[in-house]
């Protein structure tokens, strides 16, 4: 990529509800909680359920690489593939890759792809005091879960195979979730309202397991946009707020022509400060 510019970031902040019951798988060391076959995950201090960046980010990835037709061309893990740009060309035009990023490890004839800046980061967010209180008070089946029982059918024989699948509930809010994307170049802001029509396929899709089987529809709530900028004459430390849509992911995608137009207001390209 050459010299690399910071010209501003982008927050997305906001809360997630989980509008059906919600499986982020753990380690099967959390078995010992409650001896389930499927645990979800769990903040190891609080023992809160929690869903990871990496999840949410992960599966905007691969939603965005269906949505684009990207070529799963790189095996991360057990069945497991996502795209990644072979040459600095491809790079150039791949409307994945600039956003979420290639592996660091693709060895020294890929290096100047490898060392391009990835945009968009994505934190980790837990469980609002308001829906920890309310799981407590309901007694759920295992603290702060439901386990939810599902049966496996053999075609043949007709003949049922019970499994258990622990399951954060419907209606429980994961408050205070964050998105930083960092702008580079002005091809970024474009790129940005991609990541909007990311979070859609989202929604509109599911997040952790079981999805085929009711699980992890989710949607995002109370969403804001606000922006900080290195060129800005009164300094990077100032946000700014103002934009023009808040609230579901739909009102944004609404005014992604007005978003677009407010970015480019508040994040100068000049190489020389105000």
């Amino acid at each position: 990529m050459g010299e690399v510019n910071l010209y501003g970031r982008i927050f997305i902040r906001g809360d997630i509800r989980a509008i059906t019951g919600l499986h982020i798988g753990g380690s099967q060391a959390a078995m010992s909680i409650g001896s389930v076959d499927n645990p979800i995950i769990r903040d190891p201090l609080s023992g809160k359920p929690y869903i990871p960046g990496s999840s949410l980010r992960g599966k905007m990835r691969s939603l965005w690489e269906k949505a684009t037709g990207a070529d799963a061309n790189r095996k991360i893990g057990r069945d497991v593939w996502i795209h990644t740009c072979k040459s600095r060309e491809a790079y150039e035009n791949c409307p994945v890759c600039a956003t979420y990023g290639v592996p660091g490890e693709t060895g020294a004839d890929k290096r100047p792809v490898a060392s391009a800046p990835t945009r968009l980061i994505v934190r980790d967010l837990f469980l609002s005091k308001e829906s920890g209180e309310e799981l407590n008070a309901a007694r759920t089946d295992l603290p702060y879960a439901e386990v939810k029982w599902e049966a496996a059918i053999d075609r043949v024989t007709s003949a049922a195979t019970p499994r258990q699948i622990e399951r954060v509930p419907a209606g429980a809010l994961f408050s205070g979730f964050e998105m930083v994307f960092s702008v580079y170049e002005e091809a970024d802001l474009p790129r940005f309202l991609q990541v909007i029509e990311a979070m859609q396929l989202l929604e509109d899709d599911y997040l952790g397991g079981s999805g085929s089987r009711g699980s992890g529809k989710i949607a995002f709530q109370n969403v804001q946009i606000s922006v900080r900028a290195t060129r800005s004459g009164d300094g990077y430390g100032r946000e700014v707020n103002g934009c023009p849509a808040s609230g579901r992911v739909s009102a944004l995608l609404d005014k992604r022509d007005e978003i677009g137009n407010w970015l480019k207001e508040n994040i100068s390209f000049s190489n020389n400060h105000d």
